[in-house]
């Protein structure tokens, strides 16, 4: 699975829309639609406060594990 699909599917799994997500882990919606949208990705540090924020790990969000 591909980033934008695994961030769609944890949105959905959390009941979360993008401007939740974004408050969530301290970006703007606008950021959020650029991942959902696949012209950006995440770096490091969002990555990290996605997955501390949703309680997933890295390597679930990275497509490394189901």
């Amino acid at each position: 699975m591909e980033f934008i699909e695994i961030l769609q599917e944890i949105m959905i799994e959390n009941n979360l829309n993008q401007s939740q997500l974004a408050t969530m882990i301290g970006v703007k919606q606008s950021q959020v639609s650029e991942w959902l949208s696949g012209k950006s990705k995440p770096g490091y540090d969002n990555l990290k406060a996605i997955c501390s924020a949703l309680m997933i790990s890295g390597d679930y969000i990275l497509g490394l594990e189901k």
